[in-house]
């Protein structure tokens, strides 16, 4: 039963932190790049004229793009789904150890 209902349960929790990272691309440009899934054919010949490609795959494209209301942009271009992509996340990033001195 509890394997069952986890079974249940991990796609759910997967489709719901997609959703949510698609809401929070669409309403704020925190993110330096974006993560197009499944970009349909000649997608990025449709893309805003300053987006740039960072990288490429046949199921997903990285871009970044310095304009804000850079998803709503993605999404006119024909992106069906626009997540964020460079974000450090919750945590802050490590401050690096101090560097001996050289000599």
């Amino acid at each position: 039963m509890t394997i069952r209902r986890l079974m249940l349960a991990l796609p759910l929790l997967l489709a719901g932190w997609i959703g949510i990272m698609a809401a929070v691309m669409l309403v704020s440009d925190a993110a330096p790049g974006a993560v197009v899934l499944l970009p349909p054919e000649g997608f990025a010949a449709r893309l805003p004229e300053d987006t740039g490609i960072m990288a490429a795959g046949p199921l997903w494209l990285v871009v970044k793009g310095p304009r804000a209301g850079f998803a709503r942009a993605l999404y006119a271009a024909g992106a069906p789904l626009v997540l964020p992509a460079g974000l450090t996340g919750c945590l802050p990033l490590p401050k690096s150890p101090p560097q001996a001195p050289q000599g």
